[in-house]
């Protein structure tokens, strides 16, 4: 771990201080899955998620710091900005390090009951990595989300459609997506997710994989979780290791 990722994770521990000290709401996370819930965060409170992640067994190398602020601005409408604060990539001698694409999303929850939530996501991928670490082309998104509870059993599922902007050579430019996330709580403070995804692009490489991870909630204003990633497929990532957090940074309300 470098300098820079110490004082970034110090920063954020600090930041997870004062969102106690101001007793804000609890935080909704979203992260580590790929799988988003239908379930917006607490109303006018700005949420901030920060990860790090490391992905190896494939070319090229790939490490970044990735981030997400979520705000809903009504029960039933909300919006995330996200992105990789920091890529590093490796392919055989070449190295390319700069700050990723940026994403916009618009969120519609669909409430049914407590137990219950669908949910759907539009969002752009805007170029702002340099073209040795992105498509230098803007992606648009549509997510479908169905969440539900079966006791203490949560799950995710998600299934959606992207135009890219810049598809590789042959491929189509629709590609699609789907994953199912489950997670259950250990005891009060923790908890496990374990997730199946992957992605089909007509021309290209499908890919999917395996995720499982750790949550602990320290208390309900602070999330950190722990957890890697097992390619399934051969145009995959083997394997990857990521660890993050969730606090709320104000309430806007």
């Amino acid at each position: 771990m470098t300098m820079k990722t110490r004082c970034v994770l110090v920063a954020l521990a600090t930041l997870g201080a004062t969102a106690h000290a101001q007793n804000l709401a609890p935080v909704t996370p979203y992260r580590p899955s790929v799988s988003t819930p239908a379930q917006l965060p607490a109303l006018g409170q700005l949420e901030f998620e920060f990860g790090v992640l490391a992905a190896r067994g494939g070319q090229p190398l790939r490490d970044s710091l990735p981030y997400t602020f979520k705000l809903a601005f009504d029960k039933d409408w909300g919006v995330l900005l996200g992105g990789e604060a920091v890529v590093r990539t490796r392919d055989g001698g070449a190295t390319a390090t700069g700050i990723g694409d940026t994403s916009l999303v618009l969120k519609r929850a669909f409430i049914v009951n407590d137990t219950t939530a669908f949910g759907l996501e539009l969002g752009v991928k805007a170029p702002t990595a340099s073209s040795a670490i992105g498509s230098g082309k803007a992606d648009w998104t549509i997510n479908t989300i169905y969440s539900r509870d079966f006791g203490d059993l949560h799950m995710d599922a998600n299934l959606n459609a992207t135009r890219l902007g810049a598809p590789d050579p042959g491929a189509a430019r629709m590609q699609t997506g789907a994953s199912a996330s489950f997670s259950v709580p250990l005891d009060e403070r923790w908890s496990a997710t374990w997730e199946l995804s992957g992605l089909y692009n007509a021309g290209a490489p499908a890919t999917a994989q395996m995720l499982a991870a750790l949550g602990y909630m320290p208390d309900k204003r602070l999330a950190l979780d722990i957890g890697f990633t097992r390619g399934l497929t051969p145009g995959t990532a083997h394997w990857s290791l990521f660890t993050g957090m969730v606090v709320p940074l104000a309430n806007l309300r």
